[in-house]
């Protein structure tokens, strides 16, 4: 069989054939034995967290290939620590984004999603998170997050082999963390969904601020603003507010 005959038949096989979806209440790695190449898919329920590294041509322009890489070294080495301390789980690096899922349907689930976001901007934005004095000799990063929850669907993609073969995530919660990335502009580096901003917890969504008297006074760290995806407007909420990384 030549190869144009292969790709024919394969292509038909999966267009033609009953995709067969299983629902799980864990994230999918890419060894997972209930993947296949075939007609088959994971549906889970997790809160979204996409990351993605602004102005990266420029860096690449400016240091030599060596320093680059070390600066995405540090990037990523401190989403994925965080992320996984509040139990995300790191999947798809891509270049110069990240997505992690912290799985489940509760509200501490989407504020440990949130609480990261917050983390990872302390560390990689703030003067006091020691990441950004130590790259600011080479570049300091700038970066957008966007977080959001609903069902996802995992599929592998692909042929044999190690490098041959992939995950693909599914879902109006992935892309919307996307375009929630976009929309994030320093000093507010993360944007949410109007759905996760009506599910956090009160540590996740109120700060204290010192008022004219000296008193520290509860004050909203979340603004509301508005999107536009699939032709319909939603809300969504930003903030420049950080999280203390201990």
């Amino acid at each position: 069989m030549g190869l144009r005959q292969d790709i024919i038949d394969k292509v038909e096989a999966i267009l033609d054939e009953k995709f067969d979806v299983q629902e799980v209440t864990y994230v999918p790695d890419l060894d997972d034995t209930k993947l296949t190449f075939g007609n088959t898919g994971l549906k889970f329920e997790a809160t979204v967290l996409f990351i993605d590294m602004r102005g990266s041509t420029e860096v690449l322009n400016t240091h030599n290939k060596s320093t680059v890489a070390k600066i995405h070294m540090a990037y990523f080495h401190t989403i994925v620590k965080i992320a996984n301390s509040l139990g995300g789980k790191v999947r798809s690096f891509n270049g110069d984004s990240l997505l992690v899922f912290f799985q489940g349907t509760t509200k501490k689930t989407l504020s440990n999603a949130v609480k990261a976001a917050m983390q990872i901007k302390y560390m990689i934005a703030n003067e006091g998170g020691g990441i950004n004095k130590l790259l600011k000799k080479y570049s300091p990063i700038d970066f957008g997050i966007g977080v959001d929850d609903g069902k996802i669907l995992c599929t592998k993609v692909g042929i044999t082999g190690t490098n041959n073969r992939d995950l693909i995530w599914v879902g109006n919660s992935v892309n919307k963390s996307v375009v929630l990335s976009d929309l994030s502009k320093s000093p507010n580096h993360i944007a949410i969904s109007n759905y996760v901003y009506g599910n956090l917890l009160n540590h996740v969504k109120y700060g204290y601020k010192t008022n004219i008297w000296g008193a520290a006074e509860q004050v909203g760290m979340w603004s509301p603003s508005y999107f536009t995806y699939n032709d319909e407007s939603y809300t969504y909420y930003y903030t420049s507010w950080h999280w203390v990384v201990e």
